[in-house]
């Protein structure tokens, strides 16, 4: 709530005309207290834009974090949010951040080694929910070949932590111990199934199995109380259903 109104100091920063914000081409996007603004030129974020942010939170006790604050160019790109921002070759992509990743797998790498001499079922009960989460937030933009990498980053960890248990047995032996076949999937860090073949029980989620789901957004002025709108809305709930999105519950 202390930063509503941001928007509105930033795009004032230029002036009032609509020719003089038409030209600057100001964009803000905020979530919380982390926020973007873009503009068409350096000269425009530092001598105009800038000032006026600093000296709209200075009116409310709030300051800037200067390790956080930096002005680049959308080709070198920016970390939102978790995710990096930029262009390729005229090209705007949105991956995951690399800051992102690693925190990721350090969190990985803590579970695995701190549970050393637990079951297979109570680890991948461990590490499931980590992995599923960080892959639902993430499987809105560009994740596909990063959500490979992550697996076959956690797939050393785990061989390194079966190997680790049975020092004395060979690398076959650890695989069809703690790894099953899973239709054209092998590999599958898993516990039987309840007969006593190769099938899988309690799988470890894999990131790559994810589908990328493109988030679209809502219209600005959608309202969930006007009725004129609610065959809009019941649409955006029928293709978040079938898609499996969250939010596609209707609350009354």
């Amino acid at each position: 709530m202390a930063l509503d109104g941001l928007e509105a100091a930033v795009h004032a920063s230029v002036g009032t005309s609509k020719l003089a914000r038409s030209k600057a081409q100001l964009n803000v996007v905020r979530y919380a207290d982390d926020f973007v603004v873009t503009g068409v030129s350096r000269d425009v974020l530092e001598s105009r834009v800038l000032p006026a942010v600093r000296q709209f939170m200075a009116a409310r006790g709030l300051e800037l974090s200067e390790e956080k604050t930096r002005i680049t160019n959308i080709a070198e790109g920016f970390d939102f949010l978790g995710q990096n921002v930029r262009k390729y070759g005229g090209k705007l992509l949105i991956k995951p951040a690399k800051k992102s990743i690693k925190s990721l797998l350090d969190k990985v790498r803590e579970v695995i080694k701190g549970n050393a001499s637990v079951t297979q079922e109570a680890l991948i009960r461990r590490l499931n929910p980590i992995i599923r989460g960080w892959t639902m937030y993430h499987r809105h933009v560009v994740a596909k070949a990063t959500f490979s990498t992550i697996d076959s980053h956690i797939w050393h960890l785990l061989w390194k932590w079966a190997r680790r248990r049975h020092p004395t047995k060979g690398a076959r032996w650890v695989r069809k111990r703690y790894f099953r076949c899973d239709g054209h999937r092998s590999w599958d860090f898993a516990t039987k199934g309840s007969t006593e073949d190769d099938t899988c029980g309690l799988q470890l989620f894999r990131a790559a199995t994810a589908a990328i789901q493109r988030h679209i957004k809502i219209r600005g002025l959608a309202n969930p109380f006007d009725p004129a709108w609610d065959i809009y809305l019941a649409r955006r709930r029928t293709a978040k259903r079938s898609a499996g999105l969250s939010g596609a519950t209707q609350w009354r």
